[in-house]
């Protein structure tokens, strides 16, 4: 039996479900499912053995994004693929209020890739903070949690705006504070290098443009009074690599 068939095994098992007979070319896609939904209950110690077996089989084949092999200016570096093989000291994740992860199965967002790679631990430690913390995490605030079976060290999450309706001013204030927040954490953890998504520019709403204008501007100034980080920005999409590029080349 494949791995990924003994992890559905054992999550329908949780669920008191027998397994759908699918095709084996569909089994990924049906254990991401599977884990997307799961709450953030305890896991056996075989699961978290095979997970994690099954996970860094996948991003052998994925591919490990070494971040110190980006070419940077200066401390800023601009890179375009999957934030889930990039190996850094931290990624940043574009989380929402409860902080556990995306529920919706397979879904295209980052907070669902980041979850379902770093494996089912995530959403566990995820809770036990907000447990912690006993109310939503706020806009513009971060948290940082260890990265689990991805390759980078830790992930910090922060929760940006929701844009409905026109771009206002405390918009543009709170995207500028999940920047500050995430920058402030990672140096106060010791971090050295620091990838950024394109927070709040996806299912949250937030103009490209104007988002990736803020990002910059906030790393510029925090990078000119602190010393040693190196800051990734991370997209995904052709039109935020195309903005960033020549934001970041506009300015040296």
């Amino acid at each position: 039996m494949a791995v990924v068939d003994k992890l559905i095994e054992i999550l329908c098992r949780e669920r008191g479900e027998r397994p759908i007979v699918c095709p084996q070319s569909q089994k990924d896609s049906y254990w991401r499912a599977l884990v997307n939904v799961r709450p953030p209950a305890p896991l056996s110690e075989e699961y978290i053995a095979l997970e994690g077996q099954y996970l860094g089989g996948k991003l052998a084949e994925r591919g490990v994004v070494n971040a110190e092999k980006l070419h940077y200016s200066g401390n800023i570096a601009l890179w375009k693929g999957d934030i889930t093989r990039l190996k850094a000291d931290a990624i940043v994740n574009a989380a929402n209020s409860a902080m556990l992860g995306c529920f919706y199965p397979c879904h295209g967002c980052i907070d669902n890739a980041i979850h379902t790679f770093a494996g089912a631990r995530l959403r566990q430690e995820c809770a036990r903070i907000m447990s912690e913390q006993g109310h939503e995490e706020p806009v513009g605030s971060a948290k940082i949690t260890p990265a689990y079976n991805l390759p980078s060290k830790y992930v910090v999450h922060t929760v940006g705006p929701i844009v409905c309706g026109a771009l206002t001013q405390t918009h543009r204030s709170q995207l500028e504070s999940c920047y500050s927040s995430c920058l402030n954490l990672a140096l106060k953890s010791g971090i050295k290098s620091l990838a950024f998504c394109c927070i709040s520019t996806g299912e949250f709403h937030f103009p490209n443009e104007e988002a990736a204008r803020i990002a910059a501007d906030t790393v510029d100034k925090f990078l000119r009074e602190n010393d040693g980080m190196k800051v990734i920005f991370n997209v995904f999409k052709e039109v935020d690599y195309e903005i960033y590029k020549r934001l970041l080349s506009e300015r040296g």
